[in-house]
């Protein structure tokens, strides 16, 4: 499997599409102007103490106070509390925890109002970005994720990912961690870590304690709220979280981004910055690789699949519903209960590949077609199963129920991916008045025509719905539309397919592909 990684960078926003051989998986937007994003660590005030909810709202900047639950503040919380207060005094001169003297952990079960007062400053890390009408959620728990290993200051602990199955690799791991981290650092060993050499890992080591340092230095002087240190982008943390030998190629239309992106791989894997490649072409780079279809087929209430058979998406505010129907697929030869698993089989694929898109979380309910036979009950479990591994978010599927139904949890940190792909009406647009649609041709020639006569045009480019490209150069090149006005107008003419245009939406461009305003 070949994964690719392509970025589209707009005025105001950047849109990545994670491609698996392929076929769109994943779908991201960031914003110019996004904050409070996960994993960003903020000096905020402590505002309300709900002691009914064993809660505090924290001042972090945004609209809406963040939420911070008791069980957030984490064990450390009394040495987080005694670390800001010794940098803010400036007793603690350094970053280096080597001659920090923790706390005690505080009480599992004890409350907020013990820990934490009105006005108090605090230091917190998202852990979930705005959703809907809530603020962020917060935690007092802060860890700094790097390429090989999560580094979480005061703690002395080494775990590893139970991902690595070879014994004698944990115990290298583990011990390798434990002789180079520095005293009151516990460390996290991910999954890629496996078979890395000391060289790599102590490397990634070593930017994590350069980023606490960076922290502390900001820490000193911020007054909150105010945020001190800010995760990697979307995109570099989508490269640090699934970067491997299967990654081929990043695409991108802006040369800043590529910049961007040949720094970081030179930090984490410098072999491999040839997979960055330069987007240049006059065609959007969505239309390109064909994103821009796969997107209008892949969001919106209804999704088809291969067979015939389709998924209904619904969106509560408790949870998520997906129902599967069979539409006009089945098999004759096969019995009622084997035709159903074959479609539920196939909508399984396609609902894990739904949840990563969307970025669904929370509670989802699948509606799978009832099947009598429990082994097929069972086969469909498993397999669901297999296809929800690919899934970096924390998840739990449960067993069918006796009316058929899957339910799953899946962890939400950021708002759901929404597109909306339904498009203005071509024909009123959104008036309610109908156009001749038979003049539509007609109109985009007469435009042609008193543009190319206006600015005295030797070349010149249309962009149109593909249908309607298709109706412009249908025939032999000599007697087609566009060969005629060609040699009626003495310009060379272009006809660009524009996936993401409504079908009666055109535009014009020049010779340098500045958009002609008519």
């Amino acid at each position: 499997m070949n994964y690719e990684l392509i970025i589209n960078k707009t005025s105001d926003e950047i849109v990545i599409a994670l491609l698996n051989d392929k076929r769109l998986i994943e779908l991201h937007r960031e914003r110019g102007n996004l904050k409070w994003a996960v994993g960003d660590i903020y000096l905020g005030r402590v505002g309300k103490v709900m002691t009914g909810l064993n809660a505090a709202f924290i001042d972090v900047g945004y609209e809406k106070d963040a939420f911070l639950h008791y069980l957030d503040l984490g064990p450390q919380a009394a040495t987080l509390s005694k670390y800001l207060e010794q940098v803010k005094s400036g007793k603690q001169s350094a970053s280096n925890l080597m001659y920090f003297k923790p706390e005690k952990d505080i009480p599992k079960d004890g409350k907020i109002n013990s820990i934490v007062k009105s006005g108090q400053d605090i230091l917190i890390q998202v852990a979930k970005e705005p959703i809907s009408a809530k603020g962020p959620r917060v935690t007092c728990e802060i860890s700094l994720a790097g390429r090989f290993l999560v580094l979480i200051p005061f703690s002395d602990k080494v775990s590893i990912s139970s991902k690595i199955k070879s014994n004698e690799e944990k115990i290298r791991l583990k011990e390798l961690v434990q002789n180079i981290k520095p005293k009151n650092f516990g460390v996290i060993i991910r999954t890629v870590a496996e078979g890395k050499t000391v060289a790599e890992v102590e490397g990634d080591l070593n930017d994590l304690i350069a980023k606490w340092d960076e922290c502390f230095k900001t820490l000193k002087t911020a007054q909150p709220p105010a945020r001190v240190l800010g995760e990697v982008d979307r995109t570099n943390a989508l490269l640090r979280d699934i970067l491997n030998a299967k990654f081929t190629a990043v695409h991108t239309n802006d040369k800043h981004i590529q910049t961007e992106l040949a720094t970081y791989l030179k930090n984490i894997a410098p072999d491999q910055l040839d997979i960055i490649k330069p987007y240049d072409s006059k065609i959007p780079i969505f239309d390109h690789f064909g994103i821009e279809k796969q997107i209008k087929s892949l969001f919106g209430k209804t999704v088809h699949l291969k067979s015939g058979a389709y998924l209904i998406v619904e969106h509560t505010e408790a949870l998520h519903v997906i129902d599967v129907n069979s539409g006009n697929r089945a098999k004759s030869s096969n019995t009622q209960d084997e035709n159903a698993l074959e479609v539920n089989l196939e909508a399984a694929a396609e609902i894990a590949r739904q949840l990563r898109l969307r970025d669904m979380g929370g509670i989802i309910v699948v509606d799978f077609i009832d099947m009598r036979n429990p082994e097929y009950r069972r086969e469909l479990f498993e397999k669901f199963k297999e296809f929800m591994k690919t899934d970096r978010a924390k998840h739990n599927v449960l067993p069918p129920s006796k009316f058929g139904l899957i339910q799953l949890t899946r962890q939400r940190v950021r708002p759901e991916m929404n597109v909306d792909v339904q498009e203005v009406c071509p024909s009123c647009n959104g008036t309610g008045k109908v156009q001749p649609s038979v003049l539509f041709v007609e109109q985009i020639e007469s435009a042609m025509r008193f543009i190319i006569k206006e600015q005295n045009l030797k070349k010149l480019i249309i962009c149109v719905h593909p249908y309607i490209e298709a109706f412009i150069t249908k025939g032999f090149f000599w007697n087609s539309m566009l060969a005629k006005w060609k040699k009626t107008t003495g310009c060379k003419i272009t006809i660009r397919s524009m996936a993401s245009f409504n079908f009666m939406q055109f535009k014009f461009y020049n010779e340098a592909d500045d958009e002609i305003i008519i």
